[in-house]
């Protein structure tokens, strides 16, 4: 049920408070697209908000697309709930997001930690997913066992966050992310960060260090296309190219020699690509 709307401003759509009956309360942006278009829902990756990772996507995809982005729970203005952090939760939050606004079928589109939600909405809800989009994602982020133990490291900090005070998170909340990160954000991509409830922002880097999609992906029957940043420092573009080689019925594979910022760093290279990638699987989909 959408609560509450706020209209188009400072470049963004319109968003939507959204109450998901049993779920909690999201934040959502919508743009409404041409008259009978598509649906894709864009699902941003782990410390980001729907307008950090997606502000420059909004208006290419809303000339082709109807658009509805949503805050993960955690994240920004996103749902805030009782339990820990579970990414099959996000994907099920989709489904109820989609129900909330008439959807019947949608096209998730995933952005590293989103691209892992994304493909679990295509297995949990593959009769409502018309195709799959990913983007500087994997289908596993953590093998090593450096990598083991930095995702164990924030597994700590979760538990670590549910137990202080609200000053204690706040400190972790600036000694984590904001003093090595927003000297380069805009003020508002830094207020943005800054809302993030950080228990539960931790506990997602746990369960992205946990997630493997490997087993089962490739039972996964929906058209789907892929981005791979072949510059990427976060996700490795090795297991970005594992990825797209498994997915079973792949329409594109695009590459951009960028990083893992590729979004907004290298928009006039990347937004196009995520543009053509839309169209392929609504082109290979089985919905008219």
């Amino acid at each position: 049920m959408i609560r509450r709307t706020h209209a188009a401003r400072d470049g963004f759509p319109a968003g939507h408070d959204v109450e998901l009956p049993g779920r909690g309360r999201t934040f959502v942006r919508e743009v409404a697209g041409p008259p009978g278009a598509p649906t894709v829902v864009l699902l941003h990756g782990w410390t980001a908000t729907a307008d950090l990772n997606w502000f420059t996507c909004f208006e290419p995809l809303g000339e082709h697309f109807r658009v509805l982005a949503p805050d993960h729970r955690g994240h920004g203005r996103g749902i805030r709930p009782r339990g820990s952090f579970r990414l099959h939760d996000c994907a099920d939050d989709v489904a109820a997001i989609a129900d909330a606004f008439g959807v019947s079928t949608f096209i998730p589109v995933g952005y590293s930690m989103g691209g892992a939600i994304a493909q679990l909405v295509a297995s949990r809800h593959e009769q409502r997913t018309r195709g799959l989009v990913l983007a500087a994602t994997a289908g596993y982020f953590s093998s090593s066992r450096d990598e083991r133990l930095n995702f164990l490291g924030l597994t700590g900090l979760a538990r670590l966050s549910k137990l202080t005070s609200a000053q204690a998170r706040a400190w972790i909340t600036e000694q984590v992310y904001l003093q090595r990160k927003t000297h380069q954000l805009a003020d508002w991509a830094a207020r943005q960060i800054a809302s993030h409830d950080w228990r539960h922002v931790l506990e997602a880097g746990s369960e992205i260090g946990a997630f493997d999609s490997r087993p089962w992906l490739g039972e996964v029957a929906v058209p789907s296309a892929m981005i791979i940043t072949t510059n990427d420092k976060v996700v490795p573009p090795r297991r970005q190219e594992e990825l797209a080689a498994s997915l079973l019925l792949a329409t594109a594979t695009h590459r951009v020699d960028a990083g893992h910022d590729a979004v907004f760093a290298a928009r006039e290279r990347f937004v196009p690509l995520l543009v053509d990638a839309c169209q392929r699987v609504v082109q290979h989909s089985r919905v008219a």
